[in-house]
């Protein structure tokens, strides 16, 4: 579809010769008259919030592939007899696994009962637009995989007038999904209070998204930030004064001082609070999902988990751009006197789920609700991994979470967005010809892939035919699919198995990623489904035989006398020789993805089942296998259970598993400790296993 197709009237703009310039924000703003029924149009590049008479409206676009723009169309009330509509445009043009690195633009239209009352273009004034400056351009990297870190100076003045041009976007796709409702969640209490110092420290924070910077991650050198934010939120050391807790929405820092605040629970969500400030300084606001002792560790997930704002005596309304995750947050006041009030999170993700657990076993009902955020909060435009570090939409998580959107809303509609993204494009910059990105959209200019998450890819083309009966779909990912066999047809060696599978071959998170070469059994016992599937989907009776060929050779190389599947083997002198290593992982690829049945290896079945599982690290059974983590190995076994075993003992698998995580930060997570992000949104998948069982009904 093209601009017309969406636009009567509208353009695409940009400031004049500056569409390429790194983490330019651009204010539009149309004055509009009342009406009774108001509509936006708007899309854009990278990012957006609207906003009506000065109240926050929207979050914006919904993310597409590369070229392609999907078009908001959103409802406004203009009350007033002279109404501001304004879109704050965040042009990051960096790469990321978040945002595309494409030029810069807005397009934006507003209409009501009498025609087309503003529109974006350059060569008429109904939408005026300003460079913002008091939000800081060169600043650090938010993380590796987003974009730039917030820092706010309120001090300077605020705006500049820029100069448009009309640019040359065209590629236009409904927005195909819901949009935000943005529920507002109020700080539940105060947990700390204290005082610090400012000092200079021997080390500072610093990893890849500081020290990488350059044509395979753009950014800001060092040397060319205005502010370096983490390393200024390093420098403050706290002490804790005052561990008592306040049910309160209200305080008063003095200079050097800080309160920590609890949400709760771990939510993801714009960052909103009313601040009067008496002096001129800074405020410092940090958080994380989790406390390490007392503090706040604001890189723990190899992130900037600070917004930097500096202030004057007055009064002020803030609300982040981008939404972050955290249950606990703190704020600094350095240099001045400060009142917060209001201290609050903008939701922004999926809408409440209308569906609750029928159990009285209140740690089932934790976990469930636990499950129920981890959606919500990792959906929105398309699945994502984490809403924290990354807020990239990966292969395999995915395949994970679009059973809990059927789960949950009976639709697929999230599913369907993700998916097209991915069919859309004609090929992937920086990756070989057939090959998918292992997240997207997204730019990979390192030119790193998971051949595995590739697979993981048709695998879940079958599971969206069942749910959604749309052949049409399939059929327009045939060629990807064939294209993608093509490719790793490439690593067979004599036997039909995939041997030495380049760049990031991805098992899980335990040692089965150090088991990967030169042939990897988990790998290729999928790359036998794969072939199963397309041709099921297909009518492929040459890609079948060859399917049931590959599930026989590994059967009969990798299953050996100890009653288990060996993870991989090594060609020495020629021959290939198994490593003799197992893991658990790998038992539950083989019966994931038929190369094993209950019924063709029941032994290694009862085992499974009786002797693996949460317990094992207690028990110490079996210490030759190493252990599987929580993604994916114990949702595969999970998964078999809820096919092949019975109601209780799922249950109680449920909650040996996520009972702790539930507990901690209401939300469940990415591996089996805290170490890394708590907010997952494969791991939603338990509330589909509650779904299966029978366990959830509707409520009003």
């Amino acid at each position: 579809m093209n601009i017309r197709d969406f636009f009567s009237k509208a353009d695409t703009v940009w400031a004049k010769n500056r569409e390429n310039e790194k983490n330019l924000t651009i204010v539009f703003k149309a004055n509009c008259p009342k009406s009774n029924k108001a509509i936006l149009k708007v899309t854009g590049s990278s990012y957006y919030n609207v906003y009506i008479n000065g109240k926050f409206a929207a979050v914006g676009p919904a993310r597409a592939a590369h070229g392609y723009f999907r078009v908001d169309e959103l409802p406004i009330i203009l009350d007033k007899e002279e109404n501001e509509i304004k879109i704050i445009v965040f042009g990051y043009a960096v790469n990321s696994f978040y945002h595309l690195d494409q030029p810069s633009f807005l397009c934006a239209e507003v209409s009501n009962e009498n025609g087309i009352i503003a529109y974006t273009n350059a060569a008429q004034t109904s939408f005026n637009a300003s460079e913002w400056y008091g939000k800081i351009q060169k600043v650090q990297r938010y993380s590796f995989q987003r974009p730039f870190a917030e820092v706010y100076d309120f001090t300077v003045d605020q705006y500049g007038k820029v100069t448009l041009e009309n640019t040359k976007e065209d590629k236009f796709l409904p927005r195909g999904i819901f949009y935000g409702k943005y529920e507002k969640e109020n700080a539940l209490q105060i947990i700390q209070k204290g005082t610090f110092t400012v000092s200079e420290k021997q080390n500072y924070y610093d990893d890849r998204s500081i020290s990488n910077i350059g044509e395979q991650l753009k950014g800001y050198f060092k040397n060319e930030l205005d502010v370096f934010s983490t390393k200024e939120a390093e420098m403050l050391t706290p002490v804790i004064t005052d561990n008592s807790v306040e049910c309160t929405d209200s305080v008063t820092l003095t200079d050097c001082s800080f309160a920590t605040f609890d949400m709760g629970k771990n939510l993801t969500g714009l960052i909103g609070f009313n601040a009067e400030i008496n002096g001129e300084g800074e405020l410092y606001i940090v958080f994380d999902e989790i406390m390490q002792g007392d503090n706040i560790n604001f890189t723990r997930l190899t992130t900037a988990s600070v917004v930097i704002i500096k202030a004057k005596t007055g009064k002020f309304s803030f609300l982040s751009a981008e939404p972050y995750t955290y249950r606990y947050i703190r704020i600094y006041s350095k240099n001045m006197n400060c009142t917060v009030n209001n201290l609050h999170l903008l939701r922004v993700g999926a809408p409440e789920v209308k569906k609750v657990l029928d159990s009285d076993n209140k740690k089932l009902q934790a976990i469930y609700n636990a499950a129920i955020e981890t959606y919500r909060q990792n959906t929105f435009d398309i699945y994502m991994d984490c809403p924290s570090r990354e807020r990239a939409g990966w292969l395999c998580d995915s395949f994970f979470t679009s059973r809990v959107e059927k789960a949950l809303t009976g639709k697929s509609e999230v599913e369907h967005n993700f998916l097209e993204n991915y069919i859309l494009p004609e090929s992937f910059k920086c990756l070989p010809d057939g090959m998918l990105p292992m997240c997207y959209p997204a730019d990979h200019y390192d030119g790193v892939y998971i051949p595995n998450w590739a697979m993981w890819f048709v695998v879940e083309l079958r599971e969206y035919l069942d749910r959604t009966g749309d052949y049409d779909f399939i059929l327009k990912a045939k060629d990807k699919v064939y294209a993608l066999l093509k490719f790793l047809k490439g690593f067979e060696n004599e036997f039909g198995l995939l041997e030495k599978l380049e760049s990031w071959v991805f098992i899980e998170w335990s040692k089965s990623n150090d088991l990967v070469q030169d042939v990897s059994f988990p790998s290729n016992m999928l790359y036998a489904k794969v072939k199963r599937i397309t041709a099921e989907l297909y009518n492929d009776d040459t890609l079948k035989e060859e399917a049931e060929k590959l599930q026989q050779t590994i059967r009969d190389m990798s299953y050996t006398e100890k009653g288990f599947f060996c993870d991989n083997a090594y060609r020495i002198n020629g021959k290939l020789e198994l490593s003799g290593q197992y893991t658990e992982s790998c038992q539950y690829y083989a019966f994931h993805t038929g190369v094993a049945t209950p019924e063709t290896h029941s032994k290694l079945w009862n085992c499974l089942i009786n002797e693996f599982g949460f317990e094992r690290k207690k028990t110490g059974a079996w210490p030759e296998i190493h252990f599987a983590n929580a993604f994916i190995g114990n949702y595969l076994r999970l998964d078999l259970i809820a096919q092949y075993g019975d109601k209780d003992e799922l249950l109680s698998n449920i909650e040996g598993y996520f009972y702790y995580m539930a507990e901690k930060t209401g939300t469940l997570w990415e591996i089996d400790s805290d170490s890394a992000s708590c907010n997952h949104g494969f791991a939603s998948h338990v509330a589909y296993w509650f779904e299966q069982l029978g366990m959830l009904k509707e409520v009003d």
